[in-house]
């Protein structure tokens, strides 16, 4: 409804910012497609500034960080953006702005939404974990390379490998790497190097584009097709801030098709230098053996007991006489101590034995049975007299007793 004004008759402000106000209410919520030209986060509130597609009109729009944070996709400065919001009027100072209830990715942000909803479906089954990765050979037998044909990314692998290492074996595969049956032909290339045993490495190359363009490369059923190899897989799409999903179920990421190249084989220049400088380090150290092991033969050799070897043997020998010497002087000696101990015992035993006392004039009187007379009541008929020098049998003749024997008795 239309103000009845004139220039006697004006309407106050406040009345224009409140029907201002009670029209842009009337408006309710509504779907805005706009670009995201700033954005000011604070504590429990998000700032915006949405600025229009084609034309130079911009708005300013605040909602809650749950609604921020919601969104499928990172909203940041540049994003294109569809947000749900209900245009506000604020009277005090005559703004419009909008009060944001949903946001969702426009465009190129909708794709990324929807691959990275399909990265976390994939990496909760495990695709992605490195325990399933490969090591890559280090010297291939041979090389699958799946990329376009004639493109710059066959170019430079082939290239780059041949620079490195020109005796290195490649099998090449032409597939479509863009379009709608670029995933299936890929898959198609793939399994076929896998099946090869001749193949130790497979890369799949392709060279820069926007997200459209490399849209097959996060296609699930390649990635699962690369996560069932059994030869590892290089991953080299597009430049280093291209992030499809073969790189993260690939073995290997590079991040160019060059620097898969410089990946996959060694430098065979840089091999030679290196083989070339553990030879000479090689032979430095063993001719340092050799010399240290010279120097101590010389020192050993030196010394008094190589220098002349019967030095020890000398030694002990003296050491031998000595010990003999002293042990024949110590036999002497003993056999001296025991000679004379004999000879005092055999000077005692004779002083005692009956043979010396008869040696002196006596006599000892037997029987023929060999007993001892001590007594002339005891002399029989015929006896024998032991002399020092022999025997006499004698026949008794008479018997004369001792008188005081006698006067005893």
């Amino acid at each position: 409804m239309a103000l009845d004004t004139s220039a006697d008759s004006p309407a106050p402000l406040r009345t224009i910012s409140q029907a201002v106000g009670a029209y842009i209410g009337r408006l309710g919520a509504v779907w805005i497609e706009a670009e995201v030209a700033q954005m000011n986060r604070r504590p429990g509130m998000c700032f915006l500034t949405l600025r229009d597609l084609e034309a130079k009109v911009s708005m300013g729009a605040k909602c809650h960080v749950s609604v921020l944070d919601a969104c499928p996709a990172p909203v940041t400065a540049g994003a294109r953006v569809v947000v749900h919001a209900k245009p506000t009027f604020y009277g005090p100072n005559g703004s419009l702005s909008l009060d944001v209830r949903e946001i969702r990715p426009a465009g190129e942000g909708e794709l990324l939404a929807q691959l990275e909803r399909r990265k976390q479906l994939l990496a909760a089954e495990g695709l992605f974990e490195p325990r399933w990765k490969s090591a890559l050979p280090v010297l291939p037998g041979g090389i699958g390379l799946v990329t376009g044909r004639e493109s710059a990314a066959e170019r430079d692998v082939l290239e780059n490998v041949r620079l490195r290492w020109d005796a290195a074996p490649i099998r090449v595969i032409h597939a479509l790497m863009q379009g709608a049956d670029s995933a299936r032909a890929v898959i198609a290339a793939v399994t076929e190097l896998d099946a090869d045993p001749t193949i130790d490495v497979i890369v799949v190359a392709r060279g820069g584009g926007s997200v459209e363009d490399l849209l097959p490369f996060s296609d699930e059923a390649l990635v699962r097709a690369v996560f069932a190899c059994s030869t590892p897989v290089v991953s080299a799409i597009g430049h280093e801030p291209d992030t499809p999903l073969l790189d993260l179920v690939a073995d290997l990421r590079a991040s160019t098709p060059t620097d898969a190249a410089k990946r996959i084989v060694p430098d065979a220049r840089v091999e030679r230098e290196a083989i070339a400088s553990v030879l000479q380090r090689s032979h430095h150290a063993v001719r340092q053996l050799v010399e240290r092991e010279l120097h101590q033969l010389a020192a050993m050799r030196s010394r008094p007991a190589l220098a002349r070897p019967t030095t020890l043997v000398d030694a002990q020998a003296e050491l031998v006489l000595t010990a003999r010497d002293r042990s024949r002087r110590a036999l002497e000696q003993r056999l001296d101590r025991a000679r004379d101990e004999v000879g005092h015992h055999l000077a005692r035993v004779r002083g005692l034995s009956p043979l010396a006392t008869l040696q002196r004039g006596y006599a000892v009187a037997q029987t023929p049975e060999g007993h001892v007379v001590t007594s002339v009541h005891d002399v029989p008929e015929r006896l024998h007299v032991r002399l020092a020098d022999g025997h006499v049998s004698v026949v008794r003749t008479a018997i004369h007793p001792d008188p005081q024997e006698t006067a005893d008795e």
